[in-house]
């Protein structure tokens, strides 16, 4: 599982701080559509999210402090197999909130601890003079910009949660490092490392005042969640036979 080395968050070039009087006349560009994501393979995913992200796609672990959940999209490096060469997503599959949040993201003021819509300002992003401006002449936020700022409240709300969630799991020693190795329908073997799983052997040897403090939390369900997920690593494998087969015409 591998991601692009950056210290911004994942899919953001230049984020900053929207701004009525710089940011004026800036514009989302329409339909820039989900390219922005055909060269990844696993995105972060918030707890709450798990129940519907489990029906399509497997859910693992990052392997750092954080435990943070991912939803996996590839089984090779720089490859989206949800994602089609048209740029459309692959039907009636659930999309992560952390894709469809981009271009917009919160940043902490470091002054006041205040949270800041941010919109990525790189060019494939974003225009002068567009149809869909982020402020009214006059200086107020748009429609756009408002359903953004509460789209991120939302999110951010969900994503630490889900630190505690993933943190917790680290903790009581329950996630495990874990490899694949999947066969394609063609017979092709792919190897698919660097990320954990939830074990289930030590989650059944789990002492009971953990587990009590995992279900006061409301937790089980996106442990089981995460369980269940483990079904759609067949799902991959055929998304990827159906690639390799294009790749072979």
């Amino acid at each position: 599982m591998s991601q692009p080395q950056s210290k911004l968050p994942l899919f953001y070039k230049k984020p900053e701080a929207l701004d009525a009087t710089k940011h004026k006349t800036l514009a989302l560009k329409k339909g820039f559509g989900l390219q922005f994501t055909k060269e990844i393979n696993a995105v972060p995913i918030t707890m709450i999210e798990m129940p519907q992200i489990c029906h399509f796609y497997p859910i693992a672990f990052s392997p750092d402090a954080n435990a943070t959940p991912v939803a996996i999209l590839g089984l090779r490096d720089n490859e989206n197999l949800f994602l089609n060469e048209k740029a459309h997503w692959e039907p009636n599959c659930y999309i992560p909130s952390y894709i469809r949040r981009y271009p917009f993201i919160f940043s902490e003021n470091p002054e006041n601890d205040q949270l800041v819509l941010c919109v990525d300002t790189d060019k494939s992003v974003v225009e002068e003079k567009g149809e869909q401006r982020f402020f009214t002449d006059d200086g107020t936020a748009t429609a756009l910009s408002k359903n953004a700022l509460e789209f991120c409240k939302s999110y951010h709300a969900a994503a630490f949660q889900t630190t505690n969630f993933g943190q917790a799991l680290l903790k009581a020693g329950l996630l495990i490092d874990r490899s694949a190795e999947i066969t394609t329908p063609n017979g092709k073997k792919i190897n698919f490392s660097g990320f954990k799983i939830i074990d289930e052997s030590k989650l059944m040897e789990l002492d009971d005042a953990t587990f009590l403090e995992f279900r006061k939390n409301g937790w089980l369900p996106f442990i089981y969640a995460h369980l269940f997920s483990g079904a759609q690593w067949q799902k991959l494998s055929f998304l990827l036979g159906k690639n390799l087969e294009k790749s072979a015409a």
